[in-house]
């Protein structure tokens, strides 16, 4: 990798960290403390959110019918997802312990915070729940992916792909041969535990 990609690459780390302060900045309008894993708002906060929160009898009131015959087709998802949860946790307590490969925590993937809104109702609360374990879940099993990729074939390809990991950008180019193992031996040492 040249040394302008890398520069490239580094500009825009910068660049996304200074828009994740950006967007916080914003976000700041509620104040709250996160303290051993527990969220507490500034006193007066959480009374205020109840008040905008929507009862059950007027929330399933506005709910289409259509939503609720899906619900079995949505909530059966979580089968599998738990499944892969459980798959991934014996893959990358495997592969980790083989190849040396420093895996990203689950911690950082499946995160639950959103129950402790007070706006939200028991079945809203609920779907956070919900999505935060399936979607948290795929990008976990995303970054595991990568990390294995980055491993054992870290080569882009030549079409176009529509989402990118983020070790991507350190893949080889598609058809350069050029020390190649060389190469395959810098990336694996430099994604394997120290």
């Amino acid at each position: 990798m040249s040394d302008t990609i890398k520069e490239m690459m580094q500009e825009i780390e910068e660049m996304k960290e200074k828009l994740r302060e950006e967007i916080e900045k914003h976000e700041i309008h509620v104040n709250y403390e996160i303290k051993n894993g527990y969220i507490t708002f500034e006193k007066g906060v959480f009374s205020k959110q109840k008040k905008s929160m929507k009862h059950l009898k007027e929330w399933f009131g506005e709910i289409p019918f259509i939503q609720f015959l899906s619900a079995p087709v949505i909530y059966g998802m979580v089968i599998p997802a738990v499944l892969l949860d459980l798959m991934l946790f014996v893959y990358t307590y495997v592969v980790s312990r083989i190849f040396k490969i420093k895996f990203v925590k689950r911690k950082s993937y499946v995160v639950f915070d959103r129950h402790y809104l007070g706006y939200l109702n028991i079945v809203e609360k609920f779907n956070c729940l919900y999505c935060a374990y399936f979607n948290g879940v795929m990008q976990y099993c995303a970054a595991v992916a990568g990390r294995t990729e980055l491993y054992f074939c870290p080569i882009k390809h030549a079409k176009k792909i529509a989402y990118a990991h983020d070790y991507y950008n350190h893949f080889l180019g598609y058809g350069d041969a050029d020390h190649y193992p060389e190469k395959l031996k810098s990336l694996r040492e430099a994604s394997s535990e120290k």
